[in-house]
């Protein structure tokens, strides 16, 4: 008497394999994305916090040159390949936009790009997937 597996039940193994993972995989990327965004959001709001102290110093979030004075995260993660860019859009002595730009892995993520204002509102610019803004800032 032969000890060992048949081919059709080592063919059977793999295509459940085949099945966890084509289920598995996806919620893995879902998850890994929802992890970047919040790292943005997070960016956002720490670059407005600096925004806002410089301000309740000088009562203005320009410095004497007429540039935004606070110094914020300019990509995220500040180290390795960045999947998001932080960039001032507008700003005015009295107030500010700042967007997390998609980069990188990020770049067809269908939240869009981030945005967070002086007056403390969270947008998308740019959304493409019917996500809404809530949806997407607490991802």
């Amino acid at each position: 008497m032969q000890k060992g597996f048949t081919l059709i039940e080592i063919m059977i193994v793999v295509a459940i394999i085949g099945l966890l993972a084509s289920i598995a995989y996806p919620s893995y990327q879902n998850q890994v994305a929802k992890a970047k965004r919040a790292e943005a959001s997070a960016a956002l709001l720490e670059g407005a916090q600096a925004l806002e102290r410089h301000y309740s110093v000088n009562g203005s979030y320009l410095d004497a040159n007429g540039n935004l004075a606070a110094v914020f995260p300019t990509a995220v993660p500040n180290n390795g390949d960045a999947y998001y860019t932080i960039t001032a859009t507008a700003a005015t002595a009295n107030s500010f936009t700042l967007r997390a730009t998609r980069t990188g892995g990020m770049t067809g993520d269908g939240c869009g790009n981030f945005e967070l204002n002086s007056a403390g509102a969270q947008s998308l610019d740019s959304p493409y997937s019917g996500y809404s803004v809530v949806e997407c800032w607490r991802r």
